[in-house]
């Protein structure tokens, strides 16, 4: 992928410390420390123009947002959707639950420690679709075993896609890790939109075409996959 922005990009993003992250590396194991309280932090790997974290962060006030890219130019286009969604202005102050990331994914491990994250969005990620780039899908298994580090104890991956062939390819992925999926929907808006769905500029995109959005979730930590199971018994006829 290549952006091509305004001038002065860089000097734009560098300017707003209180919600844009240059260094994420000095922060591993310190996020909570970064956002002031122990509220759960949730990250979305490869944001793109960052609507559904900025709209996420406005809806969950009580949860800690970190959207992650690798774009300047996203990172930028990210804060001004964030800014104007929460009604905040850049000389007007922060928003307390939200920080904007600037950081090659493939080295995420470096970002955060075992057990820091709560929750993982992977929204429209790059299918690679071909065999020989497998490896730089983001539910490949060496980005799993990433993910399964990073998770806590309520840990879980969240993932939507238009891509047929990648959500295959996922679900394959969690499976062969032995990993629990729920929630698996081939056409998430057959139905038409869910009132408590966030939803991408893509998925906007997509949807409005009529394109098939796939999506699931993989329950990763132990008391997630407790609540699970509990939750399928009760719903076992006696």
């Amino acid at each position: 992928m290549r952006l091509r922005g305004r001038k002065g990009i860089r000097e734009d993003i560098e300017r707003q410390q209180d919600l844009v992250i240059l260094n994420p590396k000095d922060y591993q194991g310190k996020w909570s420390e970064v956002f002031g309280n122990n509220n759960p932090i949730h990250a979305e790997l490869g944001m793109g123009k960052g609507r559904f974290i900025g709209e996420m962060s406005l809806k969950y006030p009580d949860v800690n947002f970190i959207g992650i890219d690798m774009y300047d130019e996203l990172i930028r286009k990210s804060s001004e959707k964030a800014r104007a969604a929460h009604g905040v202005a850049s000389d007007e102050g922060d928003i307390k639950n939200l920080k904007l990331v600037l950081f090659n994914i493939e080295h995420i491990e470096e970002a955060f420690s075992d057990g820091e994250l709560e929750r993982i969005y992977l929204n429209f990620s790059d299918p690679w679709p071909k065999k020989k780039h497998e490896r730089r899908r983001l539910t490949h298994r060496g980005f799993l075993q990433k993910y399964v580090s990073l998770l806590n104890e309520k840990g879980e991956i969240h993932q939507k896609t238009d891509s047929r062939s990648l959500f295959e390819f996922s679900l394959n992925s969690f499976a062969d890790m032995g990993l629990r999926m729920r929630n698996i929907s081939l056409n998430l808006h057959e139905d038409g939109d869910h009132a408590d769905h966030i939803m991408t500029e893509y998925e906007m995109k997509f949807a409005g075409q009529g394109i098939n959005i796939h999506r699931v979730e993989v329950v990763i930590g132990k008391q997630a996959l407790e609540s699970h199971i509990s939750l399928i018994n009760k719903q076992q006829p006696e």
